[in-house]
């Protein structure tokens, strides 16, 4: 007889899976939202699994380790997504204040002051 802990952990896992795989920028809060609320029921039933393990609960743990491998991976890509997109923004705010102001960043060696900027 395998424990429901386990088997909601398995459950668990299958759902960040198929969360980390959603890319809609609309939907990224309420995805960001409910993979954290996964996380924290995961580490609640983390102190419900205890040894000594049924045969049966061995193979699903065998499986369990495989598949946190590949949520670790997919939970990493999903970061790496949202960074690569918060350093997007960031760029693009650059850009625009360079824009806006395109003497802004110039070197001021004393040779020649505007008083007006």
């Amino acid at each position: 007889m395998i424990r429901p802990a386990l088997v909601r952990w398995h459950e668990i896992a299958q759902l960040l899976l198929s969360a980390t795989t959603q890319t809609d920028e609309d939907q990224r809060d309420f995805v960001i939202e409910k993979i954290d609320g996964l996380l924290d029921e995961r580490d609640q039933l983390q102190q419900e699994i205890l040894a000594p393990f049924t045969p049966e609960e061995q193979v699903l743990g065998e499986q369990l380790v495989l598949i946190e491998k590949q949520v670790v991976s997919a939970l990493d890509a999903y970061m790496k997504t949202i960074k690569s997109d918060i350093d997007a923004t960031k760029s693009k705010k650059e850009h625009v204040k360079s824009y806006v102001n395109p003497y802004g960043k110039v070197a001021r060696d004393g040779t020649f002051y505007d008083a007006k900027q």
